[in-house]
C-alpha cells in the first residue's frame, strides 16, 4: 500500500471540505481505498489528508490529476492557500 500524504494551507474548513467532498467519486474511481482529513491542533487555517492506494502508480496518477486539475483551478479548489505540500509514504 502506498499513501499519498498532502499538507496545506486553507482559508476555511468550510468551503474546502465541500470542495473536497466533491471529488468523492473521482478519489474512488483514483483508487483511493482509505482516506483521512485531519488538522493540526491549534491551526484552523491547514489541512492534512492521507489517502492510500493499493499501488505506487495509482498514487502517482492521483497526484498528477491533483497537480494538474483540481489544484490549477481556483474553481476546483476554491480554499486552497499556497502550493500543497506532498509526499508518497510505504510500510518500512
Amino acid at each position: 500500500m502506498t499513501t499519498l500524504h498532502i499538507e496545506h494551507a486553507i482559508t476555511d474548513l468550510p468551503t474546502w471540505r465541500a470542495a473536497f467532498d466533491r471529488f468523492a467519486d473521482r478519489r474512488r474511481q483514483g483508487g483511493v481505498c482509505g482516506e483521512r482529513v485531519q488538522q493540526p491542533v491549534g491551526n484552523a487555517h491547514s489541512v492534512v489528508v492521507d489517502l492510500d492506494f493499493p499501488t505506487r502508480e495509482q498514487a502517482r496518477r492521483f497526484l498528477g490529476f491533483l497537480e494538474t486539475t483540481v489544484w490549477a483551478s481556483p474553481d476546483s479548489s476554491p480554499a486552497l492557500a499556497g502550493t500543497p505540500r506532498t509526499v508518497l509514504l510505504e510500510p518500512a
